[in-house]
């Protein structure tokens, strides 16, 4: 009976962000542009950052790897959901579902911790100047993102393998538009405490360690800040962690809301709004709110126009 149980549910159907037919064409135009929006803003970002030797710093070098990671977890979810728009059947694949879930996961903790790796960068750069050179070198700057991205995809492994120890039996519709652990939670048929546990104390674990990471680093930075005597330099100072804390609220924000809930129907519907948010708006905003509030970004934008245009 349990091997029946394993091999019953072969794919899953993917309900999606509403079932009304008219809004499927509208939300498939709407995301697309999104979509187009956020590959286009986070693949110039990292040209950019790659193309000009001024942003060969290590702010600019996390930066890079903040827009690879909004570039990449939108893309594990758009292309499919795209698809299901406007396709009738609106399935994926089991284990299709299952390494969607897996990179989701790993891409968002990798997430958490870039992001708290470049506040610990504006640290050292405004609370330790003269070590900077030597605390940020290129070295270490590659072994916190090595590490960022192994310790992100070992998590999504083990809650992808908790997630696959379960039995899937009986009802196969998956009330959102990815594969999401919440809503594949409710649709199991064995006990589904431990995996529950370990969700929650896994999100919850990750999300308050790299919170607490930025929020350290900045009491230490605006109290840097608060020192410097001139009112240009305390400007200068707060313009490079105004970007990085936009990002930061918008993304974090979304994401308490997402994963600190039990699983129910109430629950994944209220999450596919925030899923919304932390999957595509925030990657697609994080471009704007750098490049708009920086201004060795503008400046390399100009250079590479300047460059085209006379080429």
């Amino acid at each position: 009976m349990l091997k029946k149980n394993h091999t019953v549910v072969t794919e899953f159907i993917l309900l999606g962000l509403t079932d009304q037919a008219e809004l499927q064409p509208v939300l498939f135009v709407v995301f697309l542009v999104i979509y187009l929006i956020t590959v286009t803003g986070n693949g110039t970002m990292i040209f950019l950052i790659r193309a000009d030797s001024k942003l060969h710093t290590p702010m600019y070098f996390f930066l890079s790897h903040l827009s690879f990671l909004d570039l990449c977890y939108a893309t594990t979810v758009a292309p499919q959901m795209l698809v299901n728009f406007l396709s009738k059947k609106k399935t994926i694949s089991f284990i299709g579902c299952f390494i969607q879930s897996h990179f989701l996961i790993a891409l968002v903790i990798t997430d958490y911790y870039i992001l708290a790796v470049m506040a610990y960068d504006r640290y050292m750069a405004i609370c330790k100047p003269l070590l900077y050179g030597s605390k940020m070198s290129r070295h270490v700057c590659l072994s916190l993102v090595a590490a960022t991205y192994v310790y992100g995809f070992a998590n999504g492994l083990a809650q992808t393998i908790l997630m696959l120890r379960l039995s899937f039996c009986g009802p196969n519709e998956i009330n959102h538009f990815y594969c999401a652990d919440p809503p594949l939670l409710v649709l199991a048929c064995s006990d589904t405490y431990v995996k529950e546990t370990t969700m929650f104390v896994g999100a919850g674990s990750n999300l308050t360690c790299s919170l607490t990471i930025i929020l350290i680093s900045y009491v230490f930075i605006f109290a840097a800040i608060l020192r410097i005597c001139s009112a240009e330099g305390r400007q200068k100072a707060f313009s490079t962690c105004g970007s990085h804390l936009t990002a930061v609220t918008v993304f974090y924000g979304t994401l308490f809301c997402m994963y600190l809930r039990p699983p129910s129907e109430t629950c994944v519907e209220q999450g596919k709004i925030v899923a919304v948010f932390y999957i595509f708006v925030s990657p697609m905003l994080n471009p704007m709110i750098y490049s708009l509030r920086n201004k060795d970004v503008k400046m390399a934008i100009r250079k590479v126009i300047k460059k085209e245009l006379f080429a």
